[in-house]
This record gives structure tokens, C-alpha cells and sequence, in this order.
């Protein structure tokens, strides 16, 4: 077993991955600065840490006392709607955020360094649909220019023999998702359900997503600690439109209603991901179906907000 720091491990998907681990009988450290997550998201086991990571000497600090082995990396500035009004801001969290761990990382002696990063944002409109691993990234947003950037520092850093491991998520979804603000779909409609506003669909409706439940991506991440190094896809492969994402919402509540908005700029159409390389060289694959998932994530809501 192993000694991990799972950075973001406050927020919606790095709290999942801290479950996870310390279920599998990791010692788990989460550092995070608590701008997006929750105290009350980190697992009672895990050892936390309310530290920046663009805070070098608190890196430092941690560092030094928790000895990692392993560093999980999630925290970032999740905003793609920020990364283009700031991207400086951006910049600074997401690229200079994940330097500074890397250099601690280098300095104390970690093996592996487990990257969460973005499909869509880096693909964009892809041509190539499902897209693998070796579709052209062509990121649209600073918040996709910074992803990229950082999967570019993580394997350089392999010449100090750190061991890169990188994550390419879908549209994560799940219990602890932000329904607020620039969130994801399905905490959105789950909020609008329960309000009764009733749902807002951009555009025709027939744009496609790739939907992967938030307990399947943290899965993903137990196998990278032991999996080979490398670029993952982390997918279900399955186009699923928002038409038929609400349809789904309307099995459970069947009053719920929805209205169409103009199709916002510059948002990609189809966005897919081929996961087979996880599959074949992690042994990963998703469990949970789009409606099974959506039932749990809807139910979570319902018992803390209806």
C-alpha cells in the first residue's frame, strides 16, 4: 500500500478518488485550498491539509511531513468560462499550480504522478469520433490550452524518474457535483427538477456528450497507482445527446418541463471518447449506467436539497 496526496481531494471528483483509495488501504493525505471544495467532503481517514498549490513553501511543509509516494492531482481552476475572461489566473492555478508540484514532487523522491485532465477541452470539434488518445488536440479555451501545457510538464518530468500517469476525463457526473454556476448538465437539470424551473436546453438539443459516472472515474484512478504509465482516455464511449439526457430526468419526474435557448458560441457538438487503451492497459472499464447513475446523482440531491 501506498502513502498518496490527492490534491483537490475536497472537491466533487477528488473526494470520490480519496474514497477510493482509502478503501483499497492507501494512507491518504488531501491538500486543497477549499476556493470549490468542502471540508465536509474529505473522508474522515484522510489527512487534510489546507494548503494552495501555488503556495510553494506550504508544498514544502506538506512535503516534508506527509512523505508521499504517489501524488493524485486534481485540484485546478475548473472554469472554462474564467479561463477565457482571466487567463493569467488560469494560467497561474493550472500550469504554475501543477509545476510547483511537480518540482516538490521531484524534490521529495515521489514515483508516480496521476494527472487529472479533460478529453473534450482538448479535443474540441475532433474529427475523429469516438476520439482515442491520438486524435490532434485543439483546444478552444485557456482552460484546454492550460490542460495541455500540463500533460506536457508531467511527462517531462519523467526524466526525473517520476512515473506519468494521465487521465483524459468525459463529462464527469455525479453525488457532490456543483449544480450552480458553470456546472455540469446533470447537476444542473437535477437542480431545476427538484426546484421545479424546469430545464433549459441550449440549441437543438441534439448535441452529444459522453456522460461517465464519478464513481467509474475514481475506479480509473485506483487502477493508475499500480497501471502502466501513460494517456488515458476515461470514457464510456456512448453519445449520448441532452434530448436524451433530459428524457432520462423525465422518467423521474414526470412534470418536469423544458425550454429552448439560443446554441451558446463556440460549444463543441459531439464530444465522445474512446476509453479501449484504459481498458486493455488498465484493466478499467465503466460499470455504471447513464440511467442508473443519473438516479443516484438525482437521489443525492433530492435528500440534501428537496
Amino acid at each position: 500500500m501506498s502513502r498518496i496526496l490527492v490534491t483537490g481531494g475536497a472537491g466533487f471528483i477528488g473526494s470520490h478518488v480519496a474514497e477510493a483509495l482509502i478503501e483499497a488501504s492507501h494512507t491518504v493525505a488531501v491538500l486543497d485550498n477549499l476556493s470549490s471544495g468542502k471540508r465536509e467532503n474529505v473522508p474522515e481517514a484522510a489527512r487534510f491539509y489546507h494548503v494552495d498549490i501555488t503556495d510553494k513553501e506550504g508544498l514544502e511543509a506538506f512535503f516534508a511531513e506527509f512523505k508521499p509516494e504517489i501524488v493524485n492531482h486534481h485540484a485546478a481552476q475548473i472554469s472554462v468560462n474564467r479561463s477565457v475572461r482571466e487567463p493569467c489566473f488560469d494560467a497561474e492555478q493550472n500550469i504554475l499550480g501543477t509545476i510547483n508540484l511537480l518540482e516538490a514532487s521531484a524534490r521529495h523522491g515521489v514515483k508516480r504522478f496521476i494527472f487529472a485532465s479533460t478529453g473534450g477541452a482538448l479535443y474540441g470539434d475532433a474529427e475523429i469520433i469516438p476520439s482515442n488518445e491520438d486524435t490532434p488536440v485543439i483546444p478552444l479555451a485557456p482552460y484546454g490550452i492550460a490542460k495541455a501545457s500540463a500533460e506536457h510538464y508531467v511527462r517531462f518530468f519523467s526524466a526525473e524518474r517520476i512515473e506519468p500517469v494521465i487521465l483524459r476525463y468525459a463529462n464527469v457526473y455525479g453525488p457532490r457535483q456543483d449544480p450552480y454556476g458553470e456546472a455540469g448538465v446533470v447537476g444542473i437539470f437535477s437542480l431545476k427538477a427538484l426546484s421545479g424551473e424546469g430545464c433549459v436546453i441550449y440549441g437543438t438539443g441534439e448535441q452529444t456528450r459522453d456522460f461517465v459516472y464519478v464513481k467509474d472515474v475514481a475506479r480509473s484512478n485506483l487502477a493508475a497507482v499500480d497501471g502502466e504509465p501513460g494517456t488515458y482516455n476515461i470514457g464510456t464511449g456512448i453519445e449520448t445527446s441532452i434530448n436524451k439526457l433530459f428524457s432520462e430526468f423525465k422518467r423521474l419526474e414526470g412534470s418536469l418541463k423544458v425550454s429552448h435557448d439560443a446554441a451558446r458560441a463556440g460549444e463543441v457538438f459531439r464530444s465522445v471518447l474512446d476509453a479501449n487503451r484504459a481498458r486493455s492497459a488498465l484493466g478499467w472499464q465503466p460499470q455504471v449506467s447513464l440511467s442508473h447513475g443519473i438516479r443516484e446523482t438525482y437521489t443525492w440531491f433530492k435528500q440534501r436539497l428537496g
